[in-house]
Order: structure tokens, then C-alpha cells, then sequence
């Protein structure tokens, strides 16, 4: 089992300790402990998650993968078992994020090329450290999430655009009531969730202090080129044709509240030659959705 104490807070995986059976490893990243999975041999793959998952979210690629491969999920400073700073002590942006996940990648002394599977915000910040390392990266797994600003036949959605620009509602709603991890358990995903499962997701993000990464990273999401994460998503959205289309892979459910079609077309646009699989009855936490559907495309996609 899991146990740290953050914030004074105890975070464990008690209640879902069967769920996520992985042992704990834990490295100082530019001033902050970071936790992360790191289970298994074998050519690397490493899986980014977004908001407001954790490692936990990739718990069936772990086990259906680590007998091939070495696979290692990080916790993004501020979520799961990573230390949660205040945003006073820690730069929740996307420049950081890809920072952290640079020097963590680097501390594992990793000699083959990677080979990433990306989610949600971890696809921006998969990719954007993707793109400034061509030549460390095998192949990408792309499930829901953007590598690039709003399509424009989309709009930014009305919960979002409340919890970016409204601070006197988002601030008690998202760190006090803790809506938008709770809110994610019965939109993000199209099957029944168990109670294990949503204990899971939520268990880190359990005190005001605790949950200050769920709601930092939407008011991160660059819409204007006043947003600080605009520079380096317009940096993200014009590199993305440097990646190899033979090397990528699509995974998309079409039910997601938020990357919908419209995200998945505008990929689809760029690369049309990568290979893409839509799930037409799955949401946003694909990999809860269909876990066994997508191991198997990805254990036949990877090296």
C-alpha cells in the first residue's frame, strides 16, 4: 500500500490497494518529490497523464504491459502521491511541466528510445517534450487530448471557460467542494465506474491544499495569447509536423465532454496517414472504458 502524508493530509491506496499493487518510487524534481511507477523491463514506455488523473489512471497498461516493457507513469507535481506546493512555491504551467518531465526522464538514465502513451493535458506535455526530443522517441500513443489551440469549430466549453476566468466561484467550487475531480467521475466516463475505482481517482485530491493542481491546470489552458502557456502550445502546434505519422497512433473515444471529434479530426487532418481507432461508446477516461480493447491495440503497435 501507498501512504504519505501531504499537507498533513494521509493520502493512501487504502480501499483500492488491489487496484494499484505497484511499489512506490519517488525522485527530487527541481525542488519537489515526485512520485511515479516504474514496473517492469524492457524498452521504455512512459505514460503522461492530464487532469485531474493520476498514475492510477493507467493501472491496466502498467500490469497488461510490464512484462514486455518498462513502463513508467509519473504524478505531475500536484497530483497523486507527488508533493502538492502551493502556487506561491511552484509554477503550475506547461513550460514547468514539461521541465519536470525532462528532468525525471533524465534521472532515469534511460539509453533506448521511449515510446509515449499521452492523455488529456500529458498529451500537450508528452508531446511538447516529444518535440524537443526527436531523437529519444519511438512511438505515440494519442488518446483524447490536443496538440494544438482550440479547433476552431469548437468552443472552449462553458464549465471550463467558469472555472478559467470566474475565480470567486471556481476557487470554492474546484479546491473547497472539489467538483471538478468528483464532476470527472460521472462525465469523464460512459460505464458505471466502481466505488474502488472512483476512490481511486479522487484519493489523492482529498483537502483545499491538495487539489490546487485540478484547478491550476484549467487556468492554464491557453486561449488568448495573454495566457503564459501560449508561446509554448503555439511552439507545440507548429513542430507537430516533424512527427513521424508511421510512428503514431490514435486511440480515440468519441463521447469525451471535452476532446471530442473535433480534436480527433484536427489530428486526423495533420496525419492522415497514422493509424486511428474510435470507440464510439467510450468517454473521455478511455482506458476505463475499454481497457482491454486498447491494451490490445497497443501491445500490437509497440515495438
Amino acid at each position: 500500500m501507498v501512504t504519505r502524508i501531504i499537507n498533513g493530509q494521509r493520502t493512501s491506496t487504502a480501499g483500492f490497494e488491489r487496484l494499484y499493487p505497484f511499489e512506490p518510487h519517488y525522485a527530487q524534481i527541481n525542488g519537489n518529490l515526485m512520485h511515479y511507477v516504474d514496473q517492469g523491463n524492457g524498452r521504455p514506455v512512459l505514460m503522461v497523464h492530464g487532469n485531474p488523473t493520476w498514475s492510477f489512471y493507467f493501472r491496466h497498461l502498467i500490469t497488461g504491459l510490464s512484462g514486455r516493457f518498462r513502463t513508467i507513469a509519473p504524478d505531475h507535481i500536484g497530483c497523486g502521491f507527488s508533493d502538492k506546493p502551493s502556487a506561491k512555491k511552484y509554477d503550475y504551467t506547461l513550460n514547468q511541466r514539461v521541465a519536470d518531465l525532462d528532468a525525471l526522464v533524465r534521472s532515469l538514465d534511460i539509453n533506448e528510445k521511449i515510446s509515449l502513451i499521452v492523455h488529456d493535458w500529458g498529451g500537450m506535455i508528452g508531446l511538447a517534450w516529444a518535440l524537443d526530443n526527436l531523437e529519444r522517441v519511438d512511438k505515440i500513443v494519442i488518446t483524447n487530448t490536443s496538440g494544438f489551440f482550440l479547433p476552431v469549430s469548437k468552443r472552449f466549453p462553458a464549465a471550463l471557460w467558469t472555472i478559467k476566468y470566474l475565480a470567486p466561484f471556481a476557487v470554492p467550487a474546484v479546491l473547497g467542494a472539489n467538483v471538478f475531480a468528483r464532476g470527472a467521475l460521472y462525465l469523464a466516463a460512459e460505464t458505471q465506474l466502481s466505488i474502488g475505482v472512483k476512490k481511486g481517482l479522487v484519493a489523492p485530491y482529498n483537502s483545499w491544499q491538495n487539489r490546487i493542481a485540478t484547478l491550476k491546470f484549467v487556468q492554464d489552458i491557453p486561449i488568448t495569447a495573454k495566457d503564459r502557456s501560449y508561446a509554448r502550445v503555439q511552439k507545440v502546434d507548429q513542430a507537430l509536423c516533424n512527427l513521424d505519422p508511421d510512428q503514431l497512433m490514435f486511440l480515440w473515444g468519441t463521447r469525451d465532454f471535452v476532446f471530442d471529434v473535433h480534436f480527433l479530426n484536427e489530428f486526423k487532418n495533420r496525419f492522415p496517414q497514422s493509424r486511428a481507432h474510435v470507440f464510439e461508446d467510450a468517454g473521455h477516461y478511455l482506458f476505463e472504458d475499454k481497457p482491454g480493447p486498447t491494451l490490445e491495440l497497443i501491445q500490437k503497435f509497440l515495438p
